[in-house]
């Protein structure tokens, strides 16, 4: 990426002054998001080729996916919640967080209908409801909007993350129902809480320990991604790819389901209640049209859950977020945005 394209991304531009060119927008987003694609890509494949040359087994991944479930992931958490508190912030918090809580709803309704009528399994369903937005909006927020827009994309993975631990980890060891003990014991929904006290309370850590949490939770996307390559070069890559569910997984992850949360935002009116509101819900639009989340493919190893077929689904998907997210993108900024 050019060095203007970073500078200007830092820079916080006025809500009137960011959306009178709307093709700015558009134009950097896409340059950021190829750009991440190509790099996990990259990182899928040296995990790939670590199994593929005797160097470790496919099986060993899954001390790497409990490291990133367990110590990486209430890293990035905690670290997403380290910002100035302001009281236009919180309520640009409490907007982000409504609607990434509508959304989720929506496809919770969603996969509850595929489940009975195309009769998805759980892998299925876990992978059309969560995306892949703590891998992908966090660096594009960063990168194009500016530090202080990460609070809003750490909204929409935080509602996800409660999420993830409970209802999808319920779907993915077949669990009946929660146990409370399980949901509050939990490390990242610890790491939520102490988040959202941090932020609220206004405390600041110490900067050896906030450089800390920086750090290890900035291996999040490389991690993931080794793990996915290292499953992935574990298995019939013939035939699991030539699975049709696969597709059908893809169209409602990647075009159906994004394309109704445009159409939610648009007939609602929603972004109109605060002055960055079409803003703050760009970030949250763009972490609802990534790929399948890559935490569904750790799950999965974790509980026992067809991981292979996750990780299959993982790949496609960002494949075909190449082509899907900057119309996803230039829809919202067309009809939206202006």
């Amino acid at each position: 990426m050019s060095s203007d394209i970073r500078n200007r991304g830092n820079t916080i531009f006025p809500m009137t002054d960011i959306f009178k060119n709307t093709r700015w927008i558009f134009v950097n987003i896409s340059i950021l998001l190829m750009e991440q694609i190509i790099q996990l890509f990259l990182m899928i494949f040296m995990g790939y080729l670590i199994v593929k040359v005797g160097l470790v087994k496919d099986e060993d991944s899954k001390v790497l996916s409990m490291v990133c479930l367990y110590l990486i992931m209430p890293c990035v958490i905690i670290n997403s919640f380290l910002i100035d508190f302001t009281p236009e912030k919180l309520k640009g918090l409490g907007l982000a967080v409504g609607v990434a809580i509508v959304i989720h709803f929506v496809a919770w309704i969603f996969i509850k209908i595929l489940g009975k009528v195309l009769n998805f399994n759980p892998v299925e369903k876990a992978s059309v409801m969560y995306s892949n937005a703590a891998n992908m909006v966090i660096p594009v927020a960063m990168s194009v909007l500016g530090d202080e827009w990460v609070l809003y994309s750490s909204a929409f993975v935080s509602v996800q993350l409660v999420l993830l631990w409970t209802h999808c980890k319920s779907m993915l060891s077949n669990e009946k129902g929660f146990e409370l003990k399980k949901i509050y014991t939990n490390i990242n929904l610890i790491a939520i809480f102490i988040g959202i006290l941090l932020f609220i309370t206004k405390i600041h850590i110490p900067s050896v320990l906030q450089g800390t949490l920086k750090s290890v939770g900035g291996t999040v996307a490389p991690i993931s991604m080794i793990i996915t390559g290292m499953i992935m070069a574990g298995a019939e890559l013939k035939k699991v790819f030539s699975n049709g569910r696969i597709y059908l997984v893809l169209f409602f992850r990647m075009i159906f389901f994004p394309f109704i949360v445009f159409l939610i935002i648009y007939f609602t009116g929603i972004t109109n209640v605060m002055d960055n509101g079409a803003m703050i819900l760009l970030v949250t639009f763009i972490a609802t049209i990534t790929p399948t989340a890559s935490s569904i493919t750790q799950m999965a190893q974790v509980y026992g859950n067809n991981e292979q077929y996750a990780g299959a689904i993982n790949i496609m998907t960002t494949i075909a977020s190449i082509m899907t997210m900057p119309i996803m993108v230039a829809l919202y900024c067309s009809f939206i945005a202006v």
